[in-house]
């Protein structure tokens, strides 16, 4: 794997270190994840995040175990870092970090006090809410180490005051139980028992959102380390309390394993494509139902959209196609007229996607093509053809094919179907009523894929065919513009008139999503150079395609300020480093070359969620990363999309 390693000179500055951030995952949807310099900037941060009923309801509990050490002079030496509200930083123990690493996924700093020097670890139990954090003392002593630990219990998109009831905690043997919910253990356990109140959160500042809370100091571990090699460990874990996990170095070492494991599975090309296949194993995770993708660390949870976006380099390019297999049956058991659900995440299972249900076709039929699994394709290939059937016949929000032309139109007001799909107040920012061009490009290519399956099948495609052609025609005759690209969406409602009116226009506004008419195995179009010069002109960044040029009107170069202005610019020209996918494979069919299209983005490894590639970035330079430090269709696409 690629190496990701800092010295005093980004550790010790408070900036450079609060804006890298590290993640480990449970394997269930939960997580620790912090920053280099051990900052907490976000209300998501933590080193005990549990997942509950779905990835997305998880609460924080153990937020920080702080390291103080006592040296033999009598000095206390504290090593933790937080930000209050008064604008103090204290401690500020990134100033004595001498490195930071991240090895085999797993985060590792080193703290120098003259000649002591405290190594920490950390790591998770996979498949069970459990962290462990290890201290070892690598040089100098003998010392005492304190870790103050600092707890909370509530929803990860809210916070805690102190101004409410304080946190129960129940003693056991090496620790407390806290809030019922979650046990600490680790040794000379001294409990306290009080408020830290006015701890500050930067990005949740700048994110336009409410950043402080109050924590709980719930006590503090303590023990002596006398010669290098000592180590001091704390464990923390939720469900099964009265289960103890192994010890922590244990824990560390069978982690590590597991993510070489990982890796060698993937079988890697490169040390690039080794990073990328462990960061794609943090979004694949079990969960009541079976297999799921977590869209994105810290706030999300399964999409069906960016799950079957992602599927292809998730699954079949890290060596899951029997995980992949499970995952596509289960989806398929969402299936209800001819739509796939979308997300719980809202707190209860929605359907209204126009494009979800599409790749869903895709990653079905790219799973049959890369595994020759034929026999999933045989037993989803009703379930495929009744989605075809009711996109003909007319389905939810006005989906359904155009009788005149063969095209898939949709809409409904107030509705936003396309993956642009960004509200303000309630109002779409893009609704893209009508025609969109990948949303068809999806159509013709899962037709296509639908009756491939078919064929393979033994089964008479005559008549998917036949609405394949047709499709083909229409879009061909459709779509392009005297510009020289693709109109974004054709018989949209002209902006004066109500939708369903008489009047329509064709949008031809400069944006990536006609990219899939020429990338998809299916796609629609055949290889167009000069188009995609037009595009590679206008909307190419070293992180990926903008959503809109430059040159177009209402574009917004910064993905920054508050809900609402993020979410106004959320494709109104904010990057998106997973249209790398199809860009790349569009101009690989150009007979273009693309191995200069993935070096900001190699680079990019290092520069945010480490080791992982972030969901967005700022349309104009420097192209400062924004929203998720770790994306699931970001990672996806371009560990696919590179070999």
């Amino acid at each position: 794997m690629i190496e990701i390693r800092y010295g005093s000179q980004v550790c010790g500055e408070l900036t450079s270190a609060a804006s890298r951030e590290w993640l480990v995952p449970d394997g269930l949807g939960g997580y620790a994840m912090g920053t280099v310099g051990g900052l907490r900037t976000r209300r998501y941060h933590g080193l005990l995040v549990v997942p509950g009923e779905t990835p997305a309801s998880r609460k924080v509990g153990l937020v920080s175990l702080d390291p103080a050490v006592l040296l033999p002079s009598g000095a206390r030496v504290r090593l933790g870092a937080h930000e209050w509200v008064s604008g103090d930083v204290d401690p500020r123990g990134f100033e004595l970090l001498e490195r930071f690493d991240l090895t085999d996924g797993l985060p590792r700093w080193r703290w120098r006090i003259g000649d002591v020097v405290i190594e920490r670890e950390l790591a998770m139990l996979p498949g069970r809410s459990c962290v462990a954090v290890v201290h070892r003392l690598v040089s100098g002593g003998p010392v005492e180490l304190e870790l103050a630990a600092a707890c909370t219990w509530r929803d990860a998109h809210g916070e805690r005051r102190g101004d409410g009831p304080p946190l129960r905690m129940d003693p056991v043997d090496g620790g407390a139980v806290i809030e019922e919910a979650y046990r600490l253990s680790g040794p000379g356990w001294s409990p306290q028992g009080h408020w830290w109140r006015g701890v500050y959160h930067r990005e949740e500042a700048a994110r336009g959102l409410h950043p402080e809370e109050d924590l709980w100091y719930a006590g503090q571990f303590r023990d002596t380390l006398h010669r290098p090699g000592d180590t001091l460990s704390v464990l923390a874990w939720a469900t099964d309390l009265e289960q103890e996990p192994p010890p922590g170095p244990q824990v560390v070492a069978s982690a590590r394993q597991r993510n070489r494991q990982v890796v060698a599975a993937a079988r890697p090309a490169d040390a690039v494509e080794a990073t990328l296949a462990l960061a794609a194993d943090a979004f694949v995770v079990r969960t009541a139902t079976g297999p799921d993708v977590v869209a994105g660390y810290p706030w999300f949870g399964a999409w069906s959209r960016d799950t079957m976006i992602s599927y292809e380099g998730l699954f079949l390019r890290t060596g899951r196609a029997d995980l992949g297999r499970e995952l596509l049956r289960s989806y398929a058991a969402t299936l209800s007229e001819g739509m796939l659900a979308n997300t719980a995440d809202t707190g209860r299972v929605e359907y209204n996607t126009v494009d979800g249900t599409l790749w869903f076709l895709h990653a079905v039929s790219r799973h049959v093509t890369v595994t020759g699994d034929t026999d999933l394709g045989d037993d989803l290939l009703p379930a495929l053809r009744a989605v075809i059937d009711a996109h003909v016949a007319g389905t939810r929000y006005g989906i359904a094919v155009d009788p005149t032309d063969g095209l898939l139109a949709c809409g409904a007001p107030g509705a936003a179907l396309t993956w642009m799909d960004a509200r303000v107040y309630g109002v779409p920012v893009t609704p893209r009523h009508g025609k969109p061009v990948e949303v068809n490009a999806l159509w013709v290519n899962g037709v296509a894929g639908v009756a491939e399956l078919a064929e393979l099948a033994g089964q008479d495609a005559g008549g998917l065919h036949r609405l394949h052609e047709r499709a083909v025609e229409a879009f061909r005759k459709r779509f392009p513009t005297p510009a020289g690209w693709l109109h974004d969406v054709v018989d949209a409602p002209a902006p004066a008139y109500p939708l369903g009116g008489a009047t329509h226009h064709d949008d031809d506004l400069l944006r990536p999503n006609q990219l899939l008419a020429w990338s998809l195995p299916f796609a629609p179009m055949e290889p167009d150079a000069e188009a995609l010069g037009h595009l590679g002109a206008g909307l190419l960044t070293p992180l990926g395609p903008r959503s809109l040029s430059p040159d177009c009107p209402g574009f917004l170069g910064r993905h920054r300020g508050g809900p609402a202005e993020r979410d106004t610019a959320y494709h109104q020209g904010t990057v998106w480093p997973w249209l790398i996918g199809p860009y790349a494979d569009a101009v690989r069919r150009a007979g273009l070359p693309v191995d200069d299209l993935f070096t900001g983005l190699e680079a990019h490894l290092s520069e945010y969620g480490l080791g992982s590639v972030s969901e967005t970035a700022d349309g104009t330079a420097p192209h400062t990363a924004t929203g998720c430090p770790f994306q699931a269709w970001s990672v996806a696409e371009l560990l696919r999309v590179r070999r």
